[in-house]
């Protein structure tokens, strides 16, 4: 990209990143409701570690990686809540007197979504360890745990642009969120795959790319360095955020060219 196409998309994610930070209440949940489904699940499913074959000693370490997918999920509908609202409030038709270009738009349109998950990433990295987990991967592998979290994040953040773009409707946006969540659930969020008895269930969690995403990021934790495991989270995360802004973006060119 040219240097000013980045200064366009540094003018975009600056108005995204004031315009988020003035939000508590949308900052403010999107890193506590994680940590309270946190303690909740620690505490309740804590004998699931007595399972043969549990691959961690505490439910805490198991779990504790789910936060980082709950916060890309709130990225998703921070993202998206933010350009349906831009395209519902008539900015997206002023901007068409400028020469922004869609991409920068676009962009720099997530970097409130994405600063959110940074502070959220921080925040149960450092809550975790206060808890006593235990990062087998080291202080490398935090890094690379901080790494994997953000480029989901983003990724995630891609998918709500894009249905920001399609549907302009920041309450449409919003309504998203269930479905995102019980793709979670439909996850190896909860238990590893190998251990989960129902049938369909484990065949869903088998194909659910959420399931990749959350083993990458778990396995840091966890195991150590897993190569298999970050190969797969960095690929899935890839995939989701390419094909996502890829068709963001083509639905923001569709809907500049209509206004």
């Amino acid at each position: 990209m040219s240097p000013e196409t980045w200064r366009e998309i540094g003018l975009v994610a600056w108005r995204s990143l004031r315009r988020t930070m003035r939000q508590p209440a949308l900052v403010v949940p999107s890193i506590v409701f994680p940590l309270i489904l946190l303690a909740v699940s620690s505490a309740g499913l804590s004998s699931a570690t007595k399972l043969p074959g549990f691959p961690a000693d505490t439910y805490l370490d198991f779990s504790l990686t789910v936060c980082f997918i709950q916060a890309a999920l709130f990225a998703a509908i921070t993202a998206g809540t933010e350009v349906a609202t831009d395209i519902q409030s008539g900015f997206l038709n002023r901007l068409q007197l400028t020469p922004l270009k869609s991409s920068a738009i676009l962009v720099g349109q997530v970097a409130g979504a994405a600063m959110i998950a940074l502070i959220a990433t921080v925040t149960y990295i450092g809550v975790g360890l206060l808890a006593g987990a235990d990062m087998k991967a080291g202080p490398g592998g935090v890094l690379v745990l901080i790494v994997l979290s953000m480029l989901i994040s983003v990724a995630m953040a891609g998918v709500g642009a894009l249905m920001g773009a399609r549907t302009g409707q920041p309450e449409a946006v919003q309504g998203i969120f269930p479905l995102l969540f019980v793709l979670l659930f439909l996850s190896s969020s909860n238990l590893p795959r190998n251990l989960i008895s129902v049938d369909w269930f484990r065949e869903v969690a088998t194909y659910n790319p959420i399931s990749y995403l959350v083993e990458g990021l778990r396995s840091l934790i966890i195991t150590g360095w897993d190569g298999a495991a970050l190969l797969k989270g960095f690929g899935f995360a890839v995939i989701i955020g390419g094909l996502a802004f890829y068709a963001a973006g083509r639905s923001l060119r569709t809907r500049m060219e209509r206004t």
